[in-house]
């Protein structure tokens, strides 16, 4: 059976993992693996966390099965959070816990396979690198077009605008809800309502992945560009993660949400994602999913929660602020979102960063700007500059 089969290569994230934890030298930084660090460099269990999981030992009544749909408190605790308080028509929005907001972005590609097998995704370049794998996975076909000019760390928007121009109704075009993965690029409010005008005028249906709400500008700010879309166009679908912004990576924790056009067609949405999760993973994991309805049921530690999501927005801002300080041809950074960026740097210039400096970053570019302490920005800017990857000013 598996004589056919060839040696597939190892995936460049699981690599920088292994080469940091092999550098035995003290002052190594790793800007490459996607995790919040805090200044200390550890990757903190967040207090609101901990308080849940011991009301949990406390108090959890079972380990039973969950359920196809998963915890639907959980997922109709998130609602305010992501559409405002309204929190989206339950009846037009169905809700499915997934693990994480990979497992919601791949349930999701299902379903549009199934709906519209013939529909193109339109994605912009460079993105999160798994997002194509997902969808050609179930066999759609994704059309690329530029975002973003990395040399000069800025958003293309005419370009993406000319290339969703040319989309099909019925096609999907992905977005980054907040803090862009890789580049950390977002689109203000006005760009927004372009794009969601031009998708219901055209009959796309966007399709976000909300992965950081609350580490770019904070969770009401993060959230309004999906917010503009969901108001103005009669199809969604969104991905969403509590990995990042609750700490849970580990416990895989996320939910998919599908816009319908009506509550027929909502109950036909729903049927036909509980089949898919039931072949999937037949059972989403409770674990994560029951700490976020423990955090948002108690309002003590939904306001700590939101404290230490408001501390973590602020260290990732402060070490943008120290890059650009240190070197004013990066000033950009300091105006982007989220955990990375994405800086304009060859393969040899990223190897020389590791072996020259103990840096270690993604081959294409992309640094985790939360991997750095503020104080080591200045050192940084020394190593790029040193292998001819400091941009000019």
């Amino acid at each position: 059976m598996f004589e056919s089969l060839k040696q597939m290569p190892a995936d460049p994230l699981l690599q920088i993992i292994a080469a940091h934890r092999a550098d035995t030298r003290s002052d190594k930084i790793d800007l490459g693996v996607g995790v919040f660090r805090d200044e200390a460099g550890v990757t903190p269990i967040f207090r609101s966390v901990k308080a849940a999981e011991a009301y949990l030992v406390a108090h959890q009544p079972t380990k039973g099965y969950l359920g196809i749909e998963g915890d639907p408190v959980f997922t109709d605790l998130l609602r305010p959070i992501i559409f405002g308080k309204d929190g989206g028509d339950i009846s037009l929005v169905p809700g499915i816990q997934t693990p994480g907001g990979g497992g919601a972005l791949r349930l999701g590609g299902e379903l549009i396979a199934v709906a519209r097998p013939d529909a193109k995704v339109w994605l912009g370049t460079p993105s999160w690198p798994n997002h194509r794998p997902i969808f050609e996975a179930v066999d759609l076909e994704v059309r690329e077009y530029r975002f973003a000019d990395l040399t000069t760390q800025t958003l293309l928007f005419d370009e993406m605008m000319a290339a969703l121009s040319q989309a099909a109704a019925g096609d999907v075009v992905l977005l980054h809800g907040c803090c862009h993965n890789p580049t950390g690029l977002d689109l203000n409010h006005d760009q927004w309502r372009e794009v969601a005008d031009l998708c219901r005028a055209n009959g796309l249906v966007p399709f976000v992945d909300l992965a950081y709400q609350g580490l770019g500008e904070g969770l009401e700010a993060d959230a309004m560009g999906l917010r503009i879309v969901f108001d103005r166009v009669p199809e969604l679908l969104l991905a969403y993660s509590c990995d990042k912004n609750f700490g849970l990576y580990r416990e895989r924790t996320g939910a998919l949400y599908v816009k319908a056009d009506s509550s027929d067609l909502a109950r036909n949405v729903a049927s036909n994602l509980a089949v898919h999760a039931r072949v999937s993973w037949s059972m989403p994991p409770d674990h994560g999913a029951a700490v976020v309805r423990a955090i948002l049921e108690q309002p003590d530690l939904e306001a700590d929660w939101r404290a230490e999501l408001i501390e973590m927005g602020q260290r990732v801002r402060a070490v943008r602020e120290a890059i650009a300080g240190a070197a004013p041809s990066l000033s950009a950074i300091a105006h982007e979102h989220g955990l990375f960026s994405n800086l304009a740097v060859s393969r040899d210039q990223v190897d020389a960063l590791r072996i020259h400096h103990g840096i270690y970053i993604a081959p294409s570019g992309r640094m985790n700007v939360a991997g750095l302490k503020v104080e080591d920005a200045p050192r940084l800017v020394v190593a790029l500059a040193a292998v001819g990857a400091l941009p000019s000013s």
